[in-house]
């Protein structure tokens, strides 16, 4: 009961610094076996998803390879308590909003209309999970609103042009080929895109803002 009510703290914003610091083996196994569940759920229907997708390996990588880069990403800042262990978990604590994506629509609706509720869910969960992120950054670095809008928004560019160069350009040269096998995901597709084009924007301002965060903040240090 102690670890669901630290995930619906967490959900709900409401999880203090303190409690973060103490995660155990028992949150990070909770979350894991969430973000496989979900992670089934997310491609069940979809058949152009990979096999590791499909069994739901494929978000359990995903996850530990985000809380990598987000672990990565800070370790210059020198944020006290700043371990791989406590992002993983928090990481995988995140994944149960994206229980939106095993509903069904397509078994009720047209295509059409699937596809329109699957970009919400999408807006939704994308929408949450960055707002978590930004939230458990903000407080556990305890870092300036710059600092913190800069290396939350850092990993997601860096996800979304892994995406790109992976799988998005299939789509893009079905889309120019004409071919248009549809599927309830195909309009989150389109939604990549889009985020693919402001990604390729924001990453020189990005890296600009994360460079001389580090440098104010070692002078902070100094002092």
């Amino acid at each position: 009961m102690k670890i669901i009510n630290t995930i619906s703290r967490l959900l709900a914003f409401q999880l203090t610094r303190e409690e973060m610091l103490n995660f155990n083996k028992y949150h990070l196994i909770a979350g894991m076996l969430g973000t496989w569940l979900v992670g089934m759920g997310r491609y069940w229907d979809d058949p152009k998803a990979s096999l590791l997708q499909h069994l739901g390996l494929g978000s359990l990588i995903y996850i530990f390879a985000l809380a990598g880069i987000i672990w990565l990403i800070l370790y210059p800042f020198k944020v006290p308590n700043w371990k791989y262990f406590t992002v993983l978990t928090f990481i995988s604590l995140t994944s149960f909003p994206a229980i939106f994506y095993a509903i069904p629509v397509e078994r009720f609706t047209a295509i059409e209309t699937a596809n329109t509720i699957n970009v919400w869910f999408l807006a939704i969960v994308a929408a949450w999970r960055l707002g978590l992120l930004y939230f458990f950054l903000k407080r556990f670095t305890r870092l300036s609103t710059g600092n913190i809008l800069t290396v939350t928004l850092m990993p997601i560019c860096v996800i979304i042009s892994t995406l790109t160069v992976l799988n998005l350009h299939r789509v893009v040269f079905n889309i120019m080929g004409g071919v248009r096998n549809s599927t309830p995901h195909d309009a989150s597709y389109g939604v990549l895109m889009f985020l693919t084009g402001i990604s390729m924007i924001l990453t020189i301002p990005l890296l600009i803002s994360y460079g001389v965060g580090i440098y104010k903040n070692k002078k902070r240090r100094v002092k």
